[in-house]
């Protein structure tokens, strides 16, 4: 199975439910789930950080990364989540330079919550539609001038370019990445497997 290296970039202050929950759709889809005990996912999850030590998420939880940015292969999918640790992210050349580096040659490039705000400093967001989390999206709109903010929908694609809406949506946006990349039924069955509503609309949950 030639699986899939997906990313997921942590940093201090990032919000749980942001990577765990894109964490928990890769790593559980199966494409037969006739053999989800014996046979890998198509997702390669990766935690990533700056340095490969300790992360201190929002709530005080310690994550330990597999790789810093140094050691991090290319990326078929790069995933950068959201929590009030972007705010310091967003001047991190260092960290824009690696989102930068690795989105070049990603086959998708995705976010949840404000870490859309870290793909947009990057310059990854200029001329495309984008979303955030519903209290952040005046800020995007502040922010990044370039970008046309969607106030709509729950996920955004446009392109390779995948940004959804706050910390729950990443879920959703996991989903759409695993219909895209190996089909719906795949998408629906892994959202079974987690027992999620499978999303039928992609219409906000919450209103700005």
């Amino acid at each position: 199975m030639n699986r899939k290296t997906t990313g997921i970039v942590l940093f201090d202050d990032v919000e749980v439910l942001d990577f765990c929950g894109p964490f928990e759709v890769f790593s559980v889809t199966r494409l037969d789930e006739s053999h989800r005990r014996e046979d890998p996912s198509p997702f390669e999850v990766l935690l990533v950080a700056e340095v490969a030590g300790p992360v201190r998420t929002s709530g005080n939880m310690q994550v330990l990364p597999h790789v810093g940015f140094d050691d991090c292969p290319q990326l078929d999918i790069i995933v950068v989540p959201g929590g009030w640790g972007t705010r310091t992210e967003l001047g991190n050349e260092t960290m824009l330079s690696f989102v930068r580096r690795q989105a070049e040659r990603a086959a998708l490039v995705t976010s949840v919550c404000t870490g859309s705000l870290v793909l947009g400093k990057a310059g990854l967001l200029d001329g495309l539609r984008a979303t955030t989390h519903w209290q952040a999206l005046d800020l995007m709109a502040e922010l990044l001038p370039s970008v046309e903010v969607d106030r709509r929908q729950h996920v955004v694609e446009d392109g390779k370019v995948l940004t959804s809406a706050g910390i729950a949506a990443g879920i959703d946006m996991a989903l759409k990445v695993v219909s895209r990349e190996f089909g719906e039924a795949v998408a629906r069955a892994t959202a079974r497997y987690m027992e999620y509503p499978y999303p039928e609309g992609n219409d906000r949950r919450i209103e700005q």
